[in-house]
């Protein structure tokens, strides 16, 4: 290895263990959830899972991110979320609330932030390529390759976040005969349905 990319490659090295610790803390979010609810009687209702959902895509909204970012935070497909904001006129406006706070204190989609970080991070463990992932945080492939180049605590994240992506069954024939099974994308949860 060349002598100038040694120091490079041991402060990544260094930064592994504490990039395996960030993505352990993103995968757990959900175990959190479900554990604090055992005591109000265990399943979510659709209403408290769709409001939990809806307060992420708020939180990250708020930090400068947009929809298909916001989505991705707030782990939900982005084709539901533009159902929310067509359908739910509270929620679209608190959405937009949110952007306007954001944009007054300087956030803005693209921008390099924490927050797009973890978009970015989410999105390969989710098994998005390196360009949707940029394209998803707001940020250009250009912008994020430049990130990657000059942060060995990134590269470490995404090397730990492609590590931590489902593994994908080998099976053989048609894909409508594939057994569906958790990690290829059937991704379900369960909810106890409303009443409404």
């Amino acid at each position: 290895m060349p002598e100038s990319r040694r120091p490079l490659a041991e402060s990544v090295r260094a930064a592994v263990p504490q990039a395996e610790r960030v993505l352990a803390w993103l995968a757990a979010r959900e175990d959190v959830e479900r554990t604090l609810r055992v005591p109000l009687g265990g399943l979510p209702s659709e209403r408290d899972e769709r409001l939990a959902h809806m307060a992420e895509v708020l939180r990250a909204t708020a930090q400068g991110l947009g929809p298909s970012a916001a989505a991705v935070w707030a782990g939900i497909p982005e084709h539901l979320l533009r159902q929310w904001l067509e359908k739910d006129q509270e929620f679209a406006a608190a959405v937009r609330a949110a952007s306007t706070l954001a944009l007054a204190h300087g956030l803005e989609p693209g921008a390099r932030t924490p927050a797009a970080i973890r978009t970015v991070v989410l999105a390969l463990r989710n098994g998005a390529s390196w360009e949707a992932a940029a394209t998803m945080a707001g940020l250009s492939d250009h912008k994020l390759r430049q990130l990657w180049r000059a942060s060995p605590m990134l590269v470490a994240l995404v090397e730990a976040a492609r590590r931590a992506r489902p593994r994908k069954t080998q099976t053989h024939g048609p894909s409508e005969h594939r057994p569906r099974t958790p990690g290829n994308g059937a991704g379900y949860r369960l909810v106890r349905r409303d009443d409404s």
